[in-house]
């Protein structure tokens, strides 16, 4: 077992004033690995942002400037992340929700021009063809 060690007495962390956390089962369970890259760093503002009920009200113009995303990504990460029961949105506040039990794991949708999709869709396209022709 690796034995820590404090690198820098000088700058260990002390909590004073606001505080944030993230619970150690976001990577250990994951719900980090479940996220792209646009839900992973709005989810952090969020949780940066929010009060001691991971309540925040920023606009979605001040997210997307320090964000630096568009209005799309931001779109697609705020509903993301509220798929995936990670925050709650009223159309002005958010609310960083406790975890959920598991992460919600959404299927990836299928990428038309990969070869095996292509393939199957050729495949379920030529089945569908001889059932037609099959019939009286």
């Amino acid at each position: 077992m690796l034995v820590k060690r404090i690198l820098n007495a000088d700058r260990i962390r002390k909590i004073a004033g606001g505080f944030s956390f993230i619970p150690h089962r976001f990577l250990a369970e994951g719900f980090l690995a479940s996220l792209d890259r646009e839900e992973i760093l709005l989810y952090l503002f969020l949780i940066l942002a929010g009060d001691r009920h991971g309540l925040s009200c920023y606009s979605y113009d001040a997210i997307c400037t320090l964000l630096q995303l568009n209005l799309d990504e931001y779109i697609a990460a705020r509903d993301g992340l509220i798929g995936k029961d990670l925050i709650g949105f009223d159309g002005r506040i958010f609310q960083v929700l406790a975890l959920p039990p598991r992460p919600v794991i959404k299927p990836k949708p299928a990428d038309d021009e990969d070869p095996a999709v292509v393939a199957q869709i050729i495949r379920q396209s030529l089945r569908y063809a001889d059932q037609r022709r099959a019939l009286p």
